[in-house]
């Protein structure tokens, strides 16, 4: 278990508006002000994790030794409520959070999720949702209509042997293949296509990917096998890099590198020469991007995580159940942003100690 930091515990530096900023500050903080960390990111990115339960089994995230039909999923008292994440991402909105992603575990599996979608879809955010897709086929239109903009769909190969290895999971590859087609019906466009790649066990699935999605408008994003979370049993060994993964889609489609589309973007874009789209890259592994790093995460028990490889959370739950007002809320979080100096991944080592890091599953990806 990861250790849990009481927010009325935290002090902030001088001046900088956290709990114990006085009243003005607070004030400035609550209509709006930006805040920056303390290597100069500012907060722009809120991931919300709103159930830490899946229906797959994903090798690099919850590999059924562990995640098994005895785990201690939360109960379901424990969970966030919509009303208090919607009041959190206000919160949030208010700090200059421009972008919310609503992750899980598998976020279709949170009942009437559709229902937390329309409470978002009210804030001036780009308002998306990462999904396995495997109930994305009849989840895609009720969550256009409540103001869903993009999905982001994870497929780690197009075979279903290959997709049930690195899934673990009965699920066949033509269910998730309707759901992306059902989104893109639904207008939550492009697709972003996530495969993660591990080395040994679905490398061959990196030009297959590419060409599927050619021509589609939808995004495929190479993602770096990564050491999240504490029981994936990750090795350097296992890690494809970037730069071999563009090499294997150039040699058939020759691809060039494209700006990207706004500062602090995951991954790296390149386009097809011909115009047929674009692929991404996200190498947090061989290419870390830390410096650029504008992401925080709250988790479905609504603590925040600083960092997806992070080993420690703060409790807001415990000041969002406790009658703290909205101004309040606000110099807590801004609190703990403007704490943060993560940059795991700029200085990983293979040797470097994995076993107290908080699962993905449960903070979100």
């Amino acid at each position: 278990m990861s250790r849990i930091l009481p927010l009325a515990d935290l002090r902030p530096p001088r001046g900088t508006g956290g709990l114990g900023a006085p009243a003005v500050e607070g004030d400035d903080v609550a209509a709006g002000a930006t805040v920056a960390d303390a290597r100069g990111r500012r907060l722009h990115d809120l991931r919300i994790s709103v159930t830490d339960r899946c229906n797959f089994r994903c090798v690099y995230c919850m590999p059924k030794d562990v995640f098994g039909r005895d785990y201690p999923f939360l109960p379901h008292a424990a969970l966030l409520t919509f009303e208090e994440i919607a009041r959190v991402a206000r919160a949030f909105t208010g700090l200059g959070v421009g972008k919310i992603r609503l992750t899980g575990g598998e976020p279709l599996l949170r009942k009437n999720l559709e229902r937390l979608v329309a409470m978002l879809a009210t804030m001036p955010v780009d308002l998306t949702l990462t999904t396995n897709g495997a109930l994305l086929a009849r989840k895609a239109r009720p969550l256009a209509d409540a103001g869903l903009k993009r999905v982001t769909v994870s497929l780690d190969a197009l075979d279903d042997a290959t997709f049930r290895a690195m899934g673990d999971t009965d699920t066949p590859v033509a269910q998730v293949l309707d759901g992306i087609d059902a989104a893109s019906r639904a207008g939550l466009a492009p697709v972003k296509i996530n495969a993660v790649i591990k080395r040994g066990v679905n490398e061959h699935a990196i030009v297959d990917l590419a060409r599927r999605f050619r021509g589609t408008g939808h995004i495929v994003r190479f993602i770096e096998y990564m050491d999240v979370g504490a029981t994936n049993g990750w090795r350097m060994d296992d890690v494809v890099p970037a730069a071999e993964i563009l090499e294997r889609v150039a040699s058939v489609f020759p691809i060039e590198p494209a700006d990207p589309n706004y500062a602090g973007e995951v991954a790296l874009r390149w386009r097809y020469r011909d115009g047929a789209g674009e692929i991404g890259v996200i190498a947090s592994v061989t290419q870390a991007f830390c410096r650029d790093c504008t992401r925080m995460r709250l988790s479905t028990d609504g603590k925040l995580y600083t960092c997806l490889f992070a080993t420690e959370g703060h409790d807001l739950r415990e000041l969002v159940r406790g009658g703290a007002d909205d101004a309040t809320l606000a110099r807590a979080i801004a609190a703990v942003w403007r704490r943060r100096d993560d940059r795991y991944s700029e200085v990983r080592t293979a040797a470097t100690p994995r076993e107290r890091r908080i699962e993905m599953s449960y903070i979100g990806g």
